[in-house]
């Protein structure tokens, strides 16, 4: 645990990567290993509203530059996590580059899974996890991801997802890549047994720090974690 983590019940972790290393996918499986006490966050939601911009324009904003997110109002949710207090956490419209005109009413959880591009770049927010993980994944993989999430879910056409890949490879190497640094886990595609089992060791103290399960449970928990991660199906 971070030394700086606020002496709390609720107990942020986060998911960190590039677009494709399967973010998502692992939040939603850890998610379903945690069960009720658990939450999940994604940073995309904390986009900037560009709604007073013409679509023309608002497809040349820069959705890979961390300045495109609305930093105060993310760090301000992810202090009302931890403090346990009922926040609005915003929605947000890929389709059109826009928020959706009602926040959502969310109620945080002893848990709170939080994953996205660039959770650990600002020591103000990193501090605040008490578990931070990287997902270290090639490009080739995270592309063939993006492509169809972006063309099933987003509306986009295979040549504008492999365009847009091309040009963010920069904004990866310069923002994402360099947070391996500040992550407590490195976790690499595909994964291996050694670092599920410490993923899963983490998590365990987490757990055991919240009071969630008792102790007994530790070697099924491990196993159940393994189950999850080592499957091929993927979604981000």
């Amino acid at each position: 645990m971070n030394a700086t983590q606020p002496a709390v019940a609720n107990r942020l972790i986060a998911i960190v990567g590039g677009t494709g290393a399967g973010k998502g996918w692992m939040a939603h499986r850890l998610c379903t290993l945690l069960g009720d006490p658990a939450g999940h966050l994604s940073l995309d939601d904390f986009y900037r509203d560009w709604s007073h911009l013409t679509p023309a324009n608002r497809n040349r904003v820069n959705f890979d530059n961390p300045r495109a997110i609305d930093w105060p109002r993310a760090e301000r949710v992810l202090h009302d996590c931890i403090a346990g207090r009922a926040t609005r956490v915003p929605r947000y419209d890929f389709s059109t580059h826009t928020r959706l005109t009602s926040d959502g009413q969310w109620q945080p959880t002893p848990l709170v899974v939080v994953e996205g591009l660039w959770l650990l770049r600002h020591a103000s927010t990193r501090r605040l996890f008490s578990l931070t993980i990287y997902l270290d994944c090639p490009a080739s993989l995270r592309l063939n991801r993006r492509r169809s999430r972006d063309v099933a879910e987003r509306g986009r056409t295979v040549d504008a997802v492999e365009r847009q890949f091309r040009l963010i490879a920069p904004f990866h190497d310069r923002y994402v890549e360099p947070q391996k640094q500040w992550a407590d886990l490195v976790i690499s595609h595909p994964f291996s047994e050694p670092d599920l089992n410490r993923l899963a060791e983490r998590l365990w103290a987490l757990i055991q720090a919240t009071s969630l399960r008792p102790a007994w449970m530790h070697e099924a928990f491990r196993a159940d974690l393994l189950t999850l991660l080592e499957t091929d199906e993927y979604t981000d």
